[in-house]
């Protein structure tokens, strides 16, 4: 890989939490880290129908365009949990003592549509019409470390040529479009509810699946400072029961059908004041219906994934060898799959 996947690039956004001494937690707020993707669908799902409340907590959401602010977030006690990717700099957070994974969010499963790998106009026009043929392109990433990374890099090594893709570092998902759209950037992968519109609306070309190179990815975790971990665990189970529920609601609404087509709709409802909010609902409806990918059944975690991505981290040298799983995840809040 490029420059990019040296464990120093990761320095400047995580030296500031170094010496951080975390603040004790409102007593009147949660707050919770979430992106306005389909993926952070449970945490909506269980403030809209009340399951935050009714476990005790008052939650406010705190709205980031990627995974590393949040994760430093956390770890400063300005957000008390987060669902997101696991990164470069959430793992260095953890080794610090800052920050642990205690949940399962989102994940790929085969059968279901998952994460697309995409190729903008430019690369298809020049031959990039499958992953084979990424060698030596560039792929959108937001920064060193990210889940975005991490799946370039397996696609890399699965098709024969490991450190063949050059990263470009864009900070938000935002920009990454951007780039893909004007040929900037040659590819990228992305969840189906932003993947999906890109390829049907012609601004880009799918090429394949992330599924096909991690069939069991663990792509989000639920995650909390170790502070609270340690500390405040009624916050952390309570936050657990009531992110599980929300998962089982929308897995039985939109991934496995069983709740009917009304309980479909009105999941898609609600999932749409937090997604592609801005568009109105019947052009947001197929894109959040299409990107509905697996939610955890009870927050479970898969430590094989995980423990694939933390080797994977150590290996590049984004991270110490010596940080273990026990040091990333605390498994005594949710069930291992």
């Amino acid at each position: 890989m490029t420059m990019l996947t040296r464990r120093g690039a990761l320095a400047a956004g995580i030296a500031s939490v170094a010496a951080l001494s975390l603040p004790a937690r409102a007593a009147s707020k949660t707050m919770v880290g979430a992106l306005r993707f389909t993926s952070h669908a449970p945490s909506f799902v269980a403030f809209e129908r009340g399951y935050f409340r009714e476990a005790g907590l008052d939650v406010e959401f705190s709205f980031f365009q990627a995974a590393q602010p949040m994760a430093v977030a956390i770890a400063s006690g300005d957000v008390g949990f987060g669902v997101t990717a696991i990164s470069g700099g959430l793992i260095s957070l953890a080794e610090k003592g800052a920050v642990k994974v205690i949940g399962g969010g989102l994940q790929e499963e085969k059968g279901i549509d998952g994460q697309l790998i995409l190729a903008s106009n430019a690369a298809w026009e020049a031959g990039v019409t499958t992953p084979a043929g990424l060698k030596g392109r560039t792929f959108g990433n937001t920064t060193a470390g990210s889940s975005f990374h991490y799946m370039a890099s397996k696609i890399a090594a699965a098709e024969g040529f490991p450190g063949g893709i050059d990263l470009v570092p864009l900070q938000k998902v935002p920009a990454i479009i951007g780039a893909l759209k004007s040929g900037q950037v040659d590819a990228w992968t992305i969840v189906p509810h932003i993947g999906k519109p890109l390829a049907a609306s012609g601004a880009a070309k799918q090429i394949g699946w992330v599924a096909d190179y991690l069939p069991d990815y663990q792509v989000t975790t639920v995650f909390t400072s170790a502070e609270t971990a340690a500390n405040d665990r009624a916050q952390a189970e309570a936050f657990i029961a009531a992110f599980a529920k929300g998962a089982a609601d929308f897995n039985a609404a939109l991934i496995d059908r069983t709740a009917g087509d009304e309980a479909a709709e009105e999941m898609t409802r609600l999932i749409h004041k937090y997604v592609y909010a801005d568009e109105d609902y019947e052009t947001a409806k197929p894109k959040i219906v299409n990107g509905a990918m697996r939610m955890n059944q009870g927050a479970a975690l898969n430590m094989a994934s995980i423990g694939d991505q933390l080797d994977w981290f150590k290996a590049e040298g984004l991270v110490p060898a010596s940080v273990t799983m026990e040091t990333l995840v605390d498994g005594s809040f949710a069930p291992a799959i």
